[in-house]
């Protein structure tokens, strides 16, 4: 069989691109033309980080996470391969961690030691694990899962209780209490209803009502308008204070009265006086008792010229 020149030159060139494209990625894994510098970390628990994961520090993108395999000295341990840019510098002492990143994923920090030799590339920096937002967040739910069972738990055994407390005649009560409350509230209802069409039947004698008030106010406000025009409270001010220079005069008396002052107060006052106008009292009461009795002895007519007796003052005086 004989085959063409053209089969020849495309099978050449088919080996020819396949040569191409597997010695740059050779040349790429081992780091021959690149200027970054290749670092390694181990881990237990990757927590989501995969190859191209960034790497920071201090949040400042400066590499990519390359590759990650398990450990075959260590088993259930993983080696992260991540390359960097060559100008960042930090000692052999930095660690990195695993974190949540900000567009969400993993990604892998370094926290930088600057304190003894500076680290170089194909060195092993000390993985320290981070439990990452969600692995904290499931931390501190986990004595709050805690409370919930012992709460859910209280809240069986209360319902428990209340199966045991409910027995048949228990709920028979309750279930007649409910119709009761349910013919209540039809009652009620139905007294709502009566109410509303009450209402409804009385309006136009609200609105008369309402009328009337309106008119009874109009005429309170024209009233009070018109006692501001009379200036009531100033005859109303003079009134107040003539009463009250009455009072005082009045209070004077009184005062002149209880000092003995005056005809009223000294009869008030002297005793003397008093007792002189009470036996005088009492012989004006005996002298019209004598004359009503003998009231010749008073009036005398001496017709035939008879001698007068005269007349004998009666010294006794009756209280």
């Amino acid at each position: 069989m004989k085959v063409s020149k053209e089969f020849k030159s495309g099978i050449i060139v088919i080996i020819a691109l396949f040569l191409v494209f597997w010695g740059m990625g050779f040349l790429k894994k081992n780091n021959y033309f690149t200027t970054s510098e290749v670092y390694y970390s181990e881990f237990e628990n990757i927590q989501g980080l995969t190859p191209a994961s960034i790497v920071t520090i201090n949040g400042f993108n400066v590499g990519n996470v390359s590759s990650i395999e398990f450990n075959p000295k260590k088993k259930g341990f993983l080696i992260v391969t991540f390359s960097m840019n060559k100008e960042f510098t930090f000692s052999k002492h930095s660690t990195t961690k695993i974190t949540a990143g900000l567009m969400g994923g993993a990604e892998l920090s370094i926290i930088p030691n600057y304190e003894g030799e500076n680290a170089v590339s194909g060195d092993f920096l000390k993985g320290v694990t981070d439990y990452g937002m969600l692995n904290s967040l499931t931390s501190k739910l986990a004595p709050l899962d805690e409370k919930l069972n012992t709460t859910l738990k209280d809240a069986n055994q209360l319902l428990l209780n209340l199966n045991t407390i409910l027995d048949p005649k228990t709920q028979q009560n309750l279930k007649a209490t409910i119709s009761k409350l349910n013919n209540t509230l039809s009652h009620f209802e139905g007294a709502s209803v009566a109410l509303e069409k009450m209402l409804v039947d009385g309006q136009p004698k609200f609105k008369s009502i309402l009328t009337n008030a309106d008119g009874a106010v109009a005429d309170f406000s024209t009233l009070s308008n018109d006692l501001k025009k009379a200036d009531i409270t100033g005859k109303l001010t003079e009134t107040v204070t003539k009463l009250n220079t009455s009072l005082a005069k009045f209070e004077g008396i009184m005062a002149g009265m209880d000092n003995g002052n005056g005809t009223i107060g000294k009869l008030l006052k002297d005793e003397k006086l008093y007792n002189n106008l009470t036996k005088a009292s009492k012989e004006m009461e005996e002298l019209l008792r004598e004359v009503k009795l003998h009231p010749k002895r008073f009036v005398h007519l001496s017709v035939f010229g008879k001698k007068d007796k005269g007349y004998k003052v009666n010294t006794e005086i009756k209280d």
